[in-house]
């Protein structure tokens, strides 16, 4: 690897490190394909949403925080394969921290994180990634972080459209939610679950095997509703396609 290839901090969120952690590894193959140097730091932890959005901010800030020391080299980008988490980072540190010496860190670092289709698109400039053969048809799911928070929208499209043989069929009402939206599905699980009833209901009459998504956690909440109710739909995040892993 030359020695000014992009150095980059990989970021795997909770959600991913849990239940699908070759989502991350994944996203590390991405990334060296893309021609970074890759970097894990082990003692990384959580970005602190899940006691943001719970209304724990003292919690949340003390997270963030150690966030910010943990990713605090100014020379290597912070890539996430999770739009929701880099959303966080972005914008609701603003809310939670108060420390002047952190906050200068923090506006560095909030110039150099990243969701992982963005950064390939719209900083390295790549939207092809080599001879990579996926012969089914997909939809993509627009997470509310990627598309609200983000604004990542065209990115993971010119990705998925350059795949060898992949058929890129838009849903039906794409910018709708998918119901997950965090500890939304755990207050209000029956809004939560008729939301993704929809969601899949749109997706199953575009005749897609595949719906595709930035976010694993839209697609762990889609996937358990399709499991649990015979819906025949499969699930993919971006990250595993363009890694020729799945």
């Amino acid at each position: 690897m030359p020695l000014n290839s992009p150095v980059v901090d990989l970021f795997v969120p909770c959600f991913i490190d849990q239940v699908r952690p070759q989502i991350a590894w994944a996203t590390i193959k991405v990334l060296q394909k893309a021609g970074c140097r890759v970097r894990y730091k082990a003692k990384q932890t959580c970005c602190g949403q899940p006691a943001y959005n719970a209304g724990f901010w003292k919690e949340a800030c003390s997270v963030a925080e150690k966030f910010i020391r943990d990713f605090d080299d100014e020379n290597a980008y912070v890539v996430s394969p999770s739009a929701s988490c880099i959303g966080m980072i972005r914008n609701a540190y603003t809310d939670i921290l108060k420390n002047e010496k952190i906050l200068h860190k923090y506006y560095s670092l909030q110039k150099r994180a990243f969701e992982l289709t963005e950064f390939l698109v719209d900083v390295l400039g790549i939207e092809k990634l080599g001879e990579i053969r996926f012969p089914h048809r997909v939809t993509y799911h627009d997470s509310c972080s990627a598309l609200r928070e983000c604004y990542i929208s065209e990115a993971p499209r010119k990705l998925l459209q350059n795949i060898q043989g992949l058929e890129l069929v838009e849903i039906k009402s794409n910018e709708t939610c998918c119901g997950f939206g965090g500890t939304f599905a755990v207050k209000f699980p029956a809004i939560s679950e008729a939301m993704a009833e929809q969601k899949l209901e749109n997706a199953s009459q575009t005749m897609a095997e595949y719906v595709v998504s930035t976010d694993f956690s839209c697609l762990m909440h889609l996937e358990s509703y399709a499991q649990k109710n015979n819906i025949s739909l499969k699930f993919l995040h971006i990250a595993e396609i363009l890694s020729n892993d799945c």
